[in-house]
């Protein structure tokens, strides 16, 4: 009798455990399918990218990550007015991410690059109601005649005259994103977008009326103080941090508005990929005391003026 009842001790006490190992390996199952989504919906590797930036410097992330050149840059194709200069129908708030406008959120090391092609990409879809995604790595490329040097520090307007003179760009998937310079591909460049840039202009420096302006009717690109602690671990809300003018890094502003708290703001596209502040973007305060604006926002702003599609 006892060892019947042993035998059933045992039997059941081997049923439970098996059925924990099974739990538990329908949870970590569950876990790793999740995990590959991730990867999927991120569009990159888990040898993760942030893992790797966690162990960063911040100097080693600022060269990473940062890249716009300042300097006295002259450019051909950048017309000396201001064509929003009467525009008065200035909404409230707009937000070009709600009008598809833009293309998903991408991670880079060569801001300059993605900060011009969102423009170029926004001014394109709104134009002609085509959203298509071009090739930063053509410009990487090939785009050294105005003195851009890869991902070493930049002026997005020589990308603007890249363009103009090449009388077009390729798209992402003709000329895929490598992450750093290489050999410019003629054979790559062939199957340009059927649509043809023909000038830029300049927001009139430390203006954000003006700037207000531009973004009303499209995407701008430009220039701001990226490299501070504030900026680097920003996660979400109207960014109010601490930062200067030195303008070190390379965005695309895609909107504006007000919060719940009464605080203006632009909203920008950042190149840092999705888990960088809010799912990639960035609400910056606007209309602050301060020449140039926060971060230095509205020093070195260009848009693209003439399409012809």
């Amino acid at each position: 009798m006892m060892s019947l009842i042993h035998g059933v001790l045992f039997l059941n006490f081997w049923t439970f455990t098996l059925s924990l190992v099974m739990s538990r390996t329908i949870y970590e199952s569950a876990i790793v399918d999740k995990h590959e989504r991730w990867i999927v919906d991120y569009s990159r590797k888990y040898e993760s990218k942030l893992e790797k930036e966690k162990h960063m410097t911040h100097d080693e992330f600022i060269v990473a990550h940062t890249g716009y050149k300042m300097g006295d840059n002259s450019t051909m194709s950048q017309s000396t007015s201001f064509m929003y200069e009467s525009f008065s129908d200035v909404p409230t708030s707009i937000d070009w991410r709600k009008k598809g406008t833009l293309t998903p959120i991408k991670s880079q090391a060569c801001c300059w690059a993605f900060s011009a092609v969102a423009a170029i990409e926004g001014i394109i879809q709104i134009k002609t109601g085509k959203l298509i995604s071009l090739s930063e790595q053509q410009l990487l490329d090939c785009s050294t005649n105005g003195g851009n040097r890869g991902c070493n520090g930049v002026w997005m307007m020589n990308a603007f005259d890249y363009i103009i003179q090449n009388q077009g760009i390729t798209t992402e998937e003709g000329y895929p994103y490598q992450s750093m310079q290489e050999t410019c591909d003629p054979e790559k460049q062939i199957n340009k977008v059927d649509i043809i840039i023909k000038g830029y202009q300049t927001v009139p420096i430390n203006d954000e009326q003006a700037l207000l302006k531009v973004v009303a009717n499209q995407p701008v690109s430009v220039a701001l103080e990226g490299h501070g602690l504030d900026f680097r671990f920003y996660n979400g809300g109207v960014f109010t941090g601490d930062c200067g003018n030195s303008l070190t890094h390379a965005v695309t502003i895609v909107g504006y508005g007000t919060s719940d708290e009464g605080l203006d703001y632009w909203v920008v596209k950042n190149s840092w990929g999705k888990a960088w502040g809010e799912n990639g973007y960035m609400r910056i305060q606007r209309n602050v005391n301060k020449q140039g604006g926060l971060c230095g926002i509205a020093m070195k702003a260009s848009y693209i003026s003439s399409i012809i599609s």
